[in-house]
């Protein structure tokens, strides 16, 4: 599977229409290079403190750390800047670095130069994650699009359009209906790009706080890369009553690149991590993440199944944390189910995230057969929850609304009403919530590891969450 971006395209009748928007594979121009992933001992003699988290992070992600009672910790400094530059001064290209995971990320042309930092004292290992590829297909291109969508999409008598079904099967509208459709929530969506999206009149309504491309070397514009991010952020974000509302209409987004296109190597690992940072830094509440990983362009860099256990993977690893950083993950299982693999990728098999198959549109609903299944390898169920993906209304890069298949859809249906639910329940925690959304759940009581905990009741998990602050204020009173 090269492209692990998890997004099943329905062959019958997009075949045509996605030759025709494939480039030539060409040189790849930039000649022989290497991306190394440098392991640093400590943070000592930094300048960064704990006591002055401001220096690093934003208000509102320190507010967010306050209200969960979550302290600030050494994975929260910054890189050493003293050891930048001494790798700097050794000639590298710096790319990036990872305050959680305390990496720097730096380019060579030469593999034989990485000696050269592996006898730097605070380095305590070095590995290659990226090789540069004979040729690429050049991904960043325009596509014509419509400046409205379609009448005969327009719903009579219903609000919600074409996305009522993937809403109320998890009765979403509900928390619509009291008010919460996300307002006062940030979402970042990590994603390989959002085609059109800066264009098409339907999405200048969304409250877009920003952009960045995390992808080395960038693209020229992250609004001409895939439409996959698009379509992600439209599940979300749209509000065109009697056409499409999306699950979290009021909500704010951060969009980040940290897919590449153009090659599958370890190194999005990395660009993912410094995308969650970013995410952290300026307060996100959540992040959906529509992508995963589980094979590789070189040899030696893939996973094995035995691997899935949380921990293993760097991505994993970055997003086992995020709940302690006060942020929910809301990652896709993956659509390996009909494929030899099977099973979730990483990081799918992060520790408390939410972890979404997809299931079928018509009743009686089951697992779509490209849904990748579990339990991570030390044993936890997942996925965590389901939602409708087989297949899911969106709104693409053309500007039109069409359905999709894929885990890469059922994902954003989960994470905007999750956002709406703790926009109601604002005094819990991300781990509260995310153990809200899977009680709720109608495979709670017998979880497996096709359909996780099941279809969630989003207004079930209100209620309970309710009773719950009720309990516990009544407990503090005593």
């Amino acid at each position: 599977m090269r492209r692990l971006i998890f997004l099943l395209t329905i062959l019958c009748t997009t075949t045509a229409v996605f030759a025709a928007d494939v480039a030539e594979r060409v040189k790849y121009k930039a000649g022989i290079s290497f991306i190394y992933r440098l392991y640093l001992t400590d943070k000592k003699g930094t300048p960064y403190t704990l006591d002055r988290p401001s220096r690093y992070l934003s208000s509102r992600s320190i507010d967010r750390r306050k209200r969960q009672h979550l302290s600030i910790d050494s994975t929260d400094l910054p890189v050493n800047p003293a050891y930048i530059k001494q790798i700097e001064r050794r000639g590298a290209t710096i790319l990036g670095n990872s305050r959680w995971q305390n990496t720097v990320l730096v380019s060579l042309n030469d593999s034989n130069g990485i000696q050269r930092y592996r006898q730097l004292p605070f380095v305590s290992s070095c590995k290659l994650v990226w090789q540069a590829p004979d040729s690429i297909t050049p991904t960043a291109n325009r596509h014509k699009y419509q400046e409205e969508l379609e009448a005969h999409f327009y719903t009579e008598g219903q609000p919600y359009g074409k996305s009522y079904e993937q809403i109320s099967t998890l009765q979403g509208h509900r928390l619509h209906d009291i008010g919460m459709q996300g307002e006062g929530m940030v979402i970042a969506i990590l994603d390989g790009g959002f085609k059109n999206v800066d264009r098409i009149p339907v999405f200048q309504k969304m409250d877009i706080r920003g952009w960045q491309d995390f992808v080395k070397p960038q693209s020229p514009t992250l609004f001409a890369e895939t439409d996959h991010g698009t379509k992600v952020l439209s599940a979300m974000a749209s509000m065109q009553p009697y056409y499409y509302i999306g699950t979290a209409p009021k909500a704010s987004y951060w969009l980040l690149r940290s897919e590449d296109q153009q090659t599958e190597q370890e190194v999005e690992e990395d660009f993912w991590t410094m995308a969650a940072e970013f995410a952290d830094s300026v307060g996100c509440d959540l992040i959906n993440s529509s992508l995963g990983y589980n094979e590789y362009d070189q040899q030696g860099m893939s996973y094995k199944q035995w691997q899935l256990d949380g921990r293993t993977a760097f991505v994993s690893q970055s997003a086992s944390m995020l709940a302690r950083k006060g942020i929910i993950l809301v990652n896709s299982a993956g659509n390996s189910g009909m494929g030899p693999w099977k099973k979730i990728g990483v990081p799918a098999d992060a520790d408390c995230i939410l972890t979404v198959g997809a299931i079928t549109a018509d009743e009686p609903r089951h697992i779509a057969p490209f849904s990748s299944v579990g339990p991570s390898q030390d044993g936890r169920i997942k996925p965590d929850v389901v939602a409708i993906g087989s297949p899911a209304f969106i709104i693409n890069g053309r500007g039109a609304i069409m359905q999709d298949m894929g885990t890469s859809f059922s994902t954003p249906i989960i994470c905007g009403l999750t956002a709406c639910l703790w926009q109601a329940l604002p005094f819990l925690t991300a781990e509260e919530i995310i153990n809200l959304v899977r009680q709720s759940g109608d495979n709670y009581k017998h979880p497996d590891n096709i359909y996780g905990y099941g279809l969630p009741n989003f207004w079930t998990a209100y209620m309970t969450g309710k009773l719950l602050l009720k309990k516990r204020d009544e407990s503090r009173k005593k």
